[in-house]
């Protein structure tokens, strides 16, 4: 018997050694995956050539065929996948008009409201199935009266036309794209008094300008008749499930309560074309506009009225419950199969999508299909590296939200970090954006790219020369799927792409041809955004400490704070004594990690050292590591849901992040301290001791979570 447990043991070690000297290490695997074998744009320019041949807008029957092609893909790269279906509120176009109707002699113009095709357009064929041009849960109703031109329609435009000591109460408002989110551009006119809103592609921000200027499919820019559809709704997720999942036979609120919510709009509106706007801009008399609010060389004079042009304004919508699908993909972690590294990217498409979001989801197929070369190769993630190929994110985030919400407690105690890539290529240029703590590791990633523009120097060296410092952008905004993770439960979170703004942005022109003649020819920008969004996956599920650095964190912290005492300089009565302190604490707590983590990756390299002298003691020792490992990366996991507070921001509660979430008044600009910069402007405005007591609390929130991340940090009972 004894005999037979020597030769035992003897099999047992000598395996275990082999398996030491076989397997490589994580970092080999990591290597081959940006290695050009296992990249590849043509595979990428198939699958954005298959998922943008139709329109595919949320509940409709080709995004239900797109989500099929994401989920075979999927299944054959052998990662195990589903469909996670709810049932959500969506809107549709019903009917629409719209009239202008100028001074004397002019007749009357009922505009058209169509996008045009073009001679030898490849999807003319399929152009009739584009919906009519229209916002997702825009008010139904008929409106009529003065038209006045508001610029971007942000709260200072309509502070210049008040100090100008122009009315537009009653009026119909002409609003240019860009700078704030539509949804906030027709919330403002109605606070201003408006009656309907028009929005309109300016040539100047969206057609190249005049001087003889070309459009798509000759040049990148918008065409005359493009528009720009999208959402007017100002939440997130179902409007009729509020913080919670929309699932069969849940409680909904009815179109009244959703009303009374304050996130749809009260008034209608209408996105229309630069050359509609023109059309009624030069119906627009009275103020001449400054020379920031006016247009290209070739444009109309631009003036303020209210009129004398009348514009008589129709929308109906459809309201539909709708199905809509997310698609699941999960590899198991062989050690810590219960820590998730999410990636994430939306599928639906107001039109063919081929940037928005398709070029992110020919990318996360690329990611699947490397790594399953990868499993080939024996590699085996340490942490489940989950895909998450959202629906319904053009209408309001709606299929992460849904998601988030419905599985909160689980993700709440597992993510260990969420990866979002939206438009993953709309031309040249890298940006990023992310929770500061996974700063470092975007720019390590980028260090190990090549440059897609430039083969000789890596994607973190062009980055650098096109900046005069390394910015990245914080995840504060509402603009993707990113939002739920960072401002609902409070996870560490990235957002990458290459490229900016592009000129066909929501309208019937984002398809393949504008992709492969402008947004990327070569599809290489494709192939390193999939490199780089691997790579930060990849140390993510693999590293044993996972690379996060609170340093960036805490200096985040302390700029802002910083900024913010001077914007509080002449306000006595409030004082940021209380967040100094916390920001002090997590210093002292980010101190603490760090060395804590120096020394850990010393003692496991020394215990690897160790172990071929006595591998009869590796089971203990490996055991041990691994739950001082494991307790260690829960507080850097951790740490970031200790920033968030349960009751929410005032008078939004679904914002649970004090550091993170979107402006008031702009769903898409990114601000730190929230709670803190609405309670300033309230207070601004009201000048009470009430409103600045309010100021006074939101910093001591602000300062209680920043310590609760701190003790979190450095794992300590008071």
């Amino acid at each position: 018997m004894g005999g037979k447990m020597i030769t035992t043991f003897i099999a047992i070690t000598t395996s275990l050694s082999f398996y030491f000297l076989s397997t490589p290490p994580k970092s080999h695997y990591h290597s081959l995956f940006i290695s050009p074998p296992f990249s590849d744009n043509t595979s990428i320019s198939n699958h954005l050539f298959t998922l943008t041949r139709r329109p595919h807008l949320a509940g409709t029957e080709a995004n239900a065929e797109a989500a099929s092609y994401v989920l075979s893909t999927l299944s054959s790269n052998n990662i195990k996948s589903h469909l996670s279906e709810y049932a959500v509120l969506l809107t549709y176009p019903d009917s629409r008009s719209l009239t202008l109707t100028r001074p004397s002699p002019d007749p009357p113009i009922t505009f058209a409201l169509r996008q045009e095709t073009y001679n030898g357009d490849p999807y003319a064929d399929v152009a009739d199935q584009v919906e009519p041009t229209f916002h997702a849960y825009a008010k139904s109703g008929t409106v009529k009266g003065h038209v006045a031109y508001v610029n971007y329609g942000r709260v200072e435009d309509y502070k210049t036309i008040k100090d100008l000591g122009i009315n537009i109460s009653g009026a119909i408002v002409l609003a240019r794209y860009g700078e704030i989110y539509r949804g906030d551009i027709v919330e403002n006119a109605y606070d201003a008094g408006a009656i309907g809103v028009l929005i309109y592609t300016d040539r100047k921000d969206y057609g190249g300008g005049g001087g003889g200027a070309r459009w798509f499919p000759e040049e990148k820019w918008m065409p005359p008749s493009g528009v720009q559809v999208g959402s007017v709704f100002n939440g997130v997720g179902d409007p009729t499930t509020p913080g919670w999942p929309s699932v069969e036979g849940c409680e909904r609120l009815s179109d009244d309560d959703v009303e009374k919510g304050g996130d749809v709009p009260l008034i209608p509106s209408l996105p229309i074309s630069g050359a509609d706007g023109e059309e009624i801009l030069k119906c627009i008399g009275g103020v001449v506009a400054d020379e920031e609010w006016r247009g290209d060389k070739d444009a109309p004079v631009y003036r303020i009225g209210p009129g004398p042009g009348i514009i008589d304004l129709t929308y109906k919508a459809k309201q539909v419950i709708s199905t809509i699908q997310n698609v699941i993909g999960i590899i198991e972690g062989a050690e810590e199969p219960d820590r998730f590294v999410i990636l994430g990217n939306h599928r639906d498409a107001w039109t063919f999508g081929a940037v928005d979001p398709n070029s992110g989801t020919a990318v996360l197929l690329e990611v699947a299909e490397r790594f399953r070369k990868l499993q080939k190769e024996g590699w085996k993630p340490r942490r489940s590296i989950i895909f998450c190929n959202w629906d319904a994110e053009e209408y309001g985030l709606i299929g992460s939200t849904e998601w988030v919400e419905e599985n909160r407690e689980m993700l709440a105690s597992k993510v260990v970090a969420y990866l979002n890539v939206d438009i993953a290529v709309s031309g040249a240029g890298f940006k990023a954006s992310a929770t500061p703590q996974l700063d470092q590791l975007i720019i390590q990633a980028t260090k190990q790219v090549k440059d897609p523009d430039n083969s000789s120097q890596t994607v973190y060296e062009s980055w650098v020369q096109t900046t005069d410092y390394l910015k990245i952008g914080r995840l504060g905004g509402g603009g993707s799927d990113y939002s739920a993770f960072v401002q609902h439960i409070g996870v560490p979170s990235t957002d990458i792409s290459f490229g900016g703004g592009y000129p066909v942005y929501h309208s019937m022109y984002d398809d393949f041809v504008w992709m492969s003649k402008f947004g990327d020819p070569m599809f290489r920008r494709h192939v390193a955004a999939a490199s780089i969004w691997g790579l930060v996956a990849l140390q993510l599920a693999d590293d044993e400490i996972l690379p996060f650095n609170y340093d960036s964190y805490v200096y985040e912290l302390q700029t802002s704070a910083e900024d913010l005492e001077i914007e509080l300089l002449d306000n006595k009565g409030i004082t940021l004594v209380p967040l100094f302190k916390s920001i002090e604490k997590m210093r002292t707590a980010a101190i603490q990690i760090n060395n804590e983590i120096k020394v850990e990756f010393q003692e496991i390299k020394e215990k690897q050292n160790k172990r071929w002298a006595s591998l009869s003691l590796i089971w203990k020792e490996k055991d041990d590591e691994a739950w001082k490992v494991r307790e260690m990366n829960d507080r850097l996991m951790m740490a970031e849901r200790a920033l968030t507070d349960r009751e929410g921001l005032p008078g939004r509660p679904w914002y649970k992040h004090l550091i993170y979430a979107p402006s008031k008044h702009d769903d898409y600009g990114s601000k730190c301290f929230p709670g803190i910069d609405d309670s300033i402007e309230i207070a601004k405005s009201l000048n009470t001791q009430e409103s600045w007591n309010s100021v006074q609390h939101e910093i001591w929130r602000v300062s209680r979570v920043v310590t609760q991340a701190s003790l979190v940090l450095c794992a300590q009972l008071t």
